[in-house]
């Protein structure tokens, strides 16, 4: 039987969210990209007048919120469905006022223990790929298939900066790079769900590998575990 929780971590530009999305299509799994979570939570907090820095507030606002995450119910180009106490809010978290506040919301211990909780909810059906920070460490510690993906930090930089260019947001390489190692330096060090290698994980170095052939490498793995992808 192939692996029915797939969980996919590694730091920003390391490929894990673009790799993960292809494996859930290859497979027929659902895409859950965690941060997705904590943007619906913030998008509440911001249409209800939740004041953003009172943490107490906005934990018990998390707690209250029921939020699912299922396969595309509308042909629009969205690679999931976001659900908020059932309303679809799925380009609603992507405003610029969830951008700005989103990062601040995700370093509540309260909120980020609830969406862990409501994480593992959705993943209880199976047939899940899940990619973050701290999946196969803290959210799936027992999935089934637990991969880290990684990349020299001036690779990583260099693929946000290309991003960046595409979306007509230019930035100077240099900065992006400054950025990409703070944001490392953070995510590696914070006190709740630091990333790290899970035990377990197997580990994929992205830097000198395009999306297809990582693509193409995790579903070798799948297969040399007896788990065929066209089972």
């Amino acid at each position: 039987m192939k692996p029915s929780t797939i969980a996919i971590d590694g730091p920003a530009a390391s490929g894990k969210s673009t790799v993960a999305e292809r494996v859930a299509h290859q497979l027929g799994y659902l895409y859950l990209d965690t941060g997705v979570m904590y943007r619906a939570v913030t998008w509440a907090a911001i249409q209800r007048n939740v004041p953003l820095e009172d943490e107490a507030a906005v934990t018990d606002l998390a707690r209250a919120l029921h939020i699912d995450v299922v396969s595309p119910s509308v042909d629009d180009g969205r690679q999931y469905t976001v659900l908020t106490d059932g309303v679809d809010v799925t380009w609603d978290i992507r405003r610029p006022a969830v951008d700005a506040n989103v990062s601040l919301v995700s370093t509540y211990r309260g909120v980020r223990a609830e969406m862990v909780r409501q994480q593992r909810r959705v993943a209880q059906g199976g047939r899940i790929v899940m990619v973050g920070r701290d999946i196969g460490s803290v959210v799936l510690p027992d999935a089934d298939l637990k991969i880290y993906m990684d990349a020299a930090v001036e690779e990583r930089a260099r693929r946000r900066w290309l991003e960046l260019q595409e979306r007509s947001k230019p930035m100077a390489y240099d900065d992006v790079l400054a950025m990409m190692r703070s944001r490392d330096q953070i995510d590696s060090q914070r006190d709740i769900s630091p990333l790290c290698i899970p035990a377990g994980a197997v580990v994929f170095d992205t830097t000198e590998l395009s999306a297809e052939e990582v693509l193409a490498q995790l579903l070798a793995l799948i297969e040399r575990q007896g788990c065929p992808a066209d089972e």
